[in-house]
């Protein structure tokens, strides 16, 4: 279980955050070996991400304790909750687990759910109040309604507040939007993003949807046939050219930005990143307001000077950082820094060499789309 542990390690060390859950786990299940080793941040949303059947729910039901791993190790805020000595039983755990389906008490309204939740924690304990978490998650014109009159979404935003009031120190999400619809997801995003924003609970939140781990996730989890093959904050660890990270059509980063300008003629805003700036459509966001910005790799094209005369407005000077093969033997892969932030470019191998581009080299980045997200 070694092998990933001290990359991570300085992973973590380098990208500056603090690891506060250490989850260490070998055991077959099923048809496949789980076998993990990871340092986690103690706050903000990991995503685990993967395929269908790589592993990810098998591990949140160990860290949950649902599931007890013949080797196993967890710690939460420096409290082992397993080794080799001990095994804390889920019950005795302070987490919250939200699974996709709500799983509420069918012969409890609304309030009563909640006080279900609120009930298991002893008045000194309690960390979060009932009413934050009702105005957080709007589900106060829902309190006397019965479970079977509530939609999908309603039905999960209770299930999230319920376990909420548990004032758990970690919070584990199952694929809590694969049971919605696309038009109760937009729906529902908006309210996950206020948990992200609001709340200083560590969430670890399974998804092999590319939309939501873009919009929510700060640090990823790649999982594949039982192992991480890879860990760290969202936008380096998707700039990774050694791992096959493809958030949907194409491989691509997250850049975490600010509107900083609005041009109301043309219906632009302008975006300033650790790094540069970007014109993106206008999305209504005010000035000052964070956002993400999705750059994919085939959208970015690489110039020796700037280019002028061109319906492309974002031009960038960047560095070559790292070039690597791609999917087909005719294109390359390029990882480039502009500031302080990594891009990826896809290029044909003959344009990478007619150019003569090598790592270390000054270029132009010429970026063609950008999706603003949130």
């Amino acid at each position: 279980m070694a092998g990933i542990a001290s990359h991570e390690r300085r992973n973590a060390q380098r990208n500056g955050f603090p690891v506060s859950i250490q989850a260490r786990f070998k055991h077959r299940y099923d048809s496949f070996m789980l076998d993990v080793d990871l340092d986690l941040p103690g706050k903000g949303v990991t995503a685990l991400f993967g395929p269908s059947g790589c592993g990810k729910t098998t591990l949140l039901r160990c860290m949950a304790g649902l599931t007890r791993a013949t080797q196993g190790q967890l710690t939460v805020h420096g409290q082992v909750w397993q080794d080799a000595s001990r095994f804390t039983p889920t019950h005795q755990r302070p987490l919250g687990y939200v699974f996709q389906e709500a799983n509420l008490f069918a012969h409890l309204n609304v309030q009563r759910n909640l006080l279900y939740g609120l009930a298991r924690v002893p008045v000194a304990e309690r960390r979060i109040a009932q009413s934050s978490v009702v105005e957080l998650l709007g589900i106060a014109h829902l309190l006397e309604r019965m479970p079977v009159g509530l939609s999908g979404g309603e039905r999960q935003r209770v299930a999230i507040a319920r376990a909420l009031l548990t004032s758990p120190r970690l919070l584990l999400m199952d694929e809590p939007l694969a049971a919605l619809d696309l038009a109760r997801k937009k729906e529902f995003l908006p309210y996950l993003e206020r948990l992200h924003d609001e709340l200083d609970i560590p969430v670890l939140y399974v998804s092999h949807a590319p939309d939501e781990v873009a919009r929510l996730a700060d640090h990823i989890v790649v999982m594949q046939d039982g192992r991480a093959v890879g860990a760290g904050p969202l936008t380096e660890t998707l700039a990774r050219l050694d791992l096959p990270i493809h958030l949907g059509e194409d491989a691509g980063v997250v850049l975490h930005a600010v509107v900083a300008e609005i041009d109301t003629v043309w219906h632009l805003a302008r975006v300033e990143f650790p790094g540069g700036s970007l014109w993106v459509r206008d999305a209504g966001h005010a000035l000052g307001h964070a956002v993400r910005v999705r750059i994919l790799a085939r959208d970015v094209s690489v110039a020796l000077a700037p280019v002028a005369g061109v319906s492309i407005q974002n031009c960038l000077p960047a560095t070559v950082e790292q070039m690597a093969g791609d999917y087909h033997p005719a294109l390359s892969l390029l990882r480039l820094r502009v500031g302080e932030s990594p891009l990826l470019a896809r290029l044909t191998r003959r344009s990478s060499a007619a150019l003569d581009l090598e790592p270390g080299k000054a270029v132009w980045v010429q970026i063609k789309a950008v999706a603003l997200i949130g």
